[in-house]
């Protein structure tokens, strides 16, 4: 194992500042080239405090925005056709994917991993969409999936 300091958050591992071990294979050819990371050394480690701070400063102003997001997201309903065969079963899904697309529409920009949601939706009708926005801020909204026959 290889210890090393990161240098911006890296999802699954760790926060920017931490000290983390991994695999050399995983530094060597993912974080060190990308430079997300850089080897524990004597320097790196006096580094680690700034970039400690740095993080914290980050994870406030983080927080605030995703705060405000989430009371926008709160309020709003947002509705989208889907076409349905003369059973009333929706042709494909409603992914995760479609709901960036939709919320970007709306001018709310998030990431995918954000839309938690544990299958694709194949029903007509309302749902509530459960997020996580960054710092952990939990988030949901309302979806509208209106059928449409051919």
């Amino acid at each position: 194992m290889t210890k090393i300091l990161l240098l911006e958050d890296v999802e699954h591992l760790g926060k920017k500042g931490e000290l983390v071990s991994v695999r050399p294979g995983y530094a060597r050819n993912f974080l060190l080239p990308k430079k997300r990371a850089r080897i524990a050394d004597a320097n790196s480690i006096r580094m680690q405090k700034k970039l400690v701070d740095e993080r914290q400063k980050q994870a406030v102003v983080d927080k605030a925005d995703a705060d405000l997001l989430s009371e926008k997201l709160r309020e709003m309903v947002i509705e989208t056709h889907v076409k349905v065969d003369h059973e009333g079963n929706m042709y494909g899904s409603v992914t995760a994917y479609d709901i960036v697309e939709l919320l970007g529409k709306q001018d709310v920009i998030i990431e995918k991993r954000s839309v938690l949601l544990d299958n694709p939706l194949k029903i007509a009708g309302t749902h509530e969409i459960k997020m996580r926005l960054k710092e952990g801020v939990p988030a949901r909204f309302t979806l509208n999936i209106i059928a449409e026959e051919n």
